[in-house]
């Protein structure tokens, strides 16, 4: 069994077929994206335990008994989380297909560093391929966050 979000998942697809699979045609969690199909743009992050991975490249039998967090699992439109907040306040996205990774490994960055440097957050993000340029934004958006988390 998977925890998806905090729900316990069964799935009877093959134990090979990779997690963004499961979460998008199965479970209809679009927030992580397909990008490039091999774990190196970083719009399919997810966290595992705690811990972003890429889901495109991720085999179901390899989060057997994990808890994955993905976009969804993180805030809602209702009750939207402090980096969902800021990345909207610091206008930090353009065309958007990078957010959800990004916002995803900026919340196990701050999960587990609630004070990050600004070279902390660019490390945190440096797996992330964002196209149209918003870097300066993104970076603005995560010491926002960052500092409204610390209160």
């Amino acid at each position: 069994m998977i925890r998806i979000n905090s729900q316990p998942i069964q799935s009877s697809l093959p134990d090979k077929t990779p997690l963004l699979n499961l979460l998008r045609d199965e479970l209809g969690l679009a927030g992580a994206k397909l990008g490039c199909g091999e774990g190196e743009c970083g719009a399919c992050m997810v966290l595992v335990d705690g811990r972003p991975q890429t889901s495109c490249n991720l085999p179901l039998w390899a989060v057997k008994d994990h808890d994955i967090t993905t976009l969804e699992g993180l805030g809602s439109a209702e009750r939207p989380h402090a980096l969902q907040e800021a990345f909207m306040a610091e206008n930090a996205g353009q065309c958007g297909y990078c957010l959800s990774g990004i916002l995803v490994s900026a919340s196990a960055l701050l999960q587990h560093t609630p004070r990050p440097t600004r070279d902390e957050i660019c490390a945190a993000l440096d797996k992330h391929l964002c196209r149209c340029g918003a870097h300066e934004r993104i970076i603005r958006a995560v010491q926002r966050a960052a500092q409204a988390l610390a209160g």
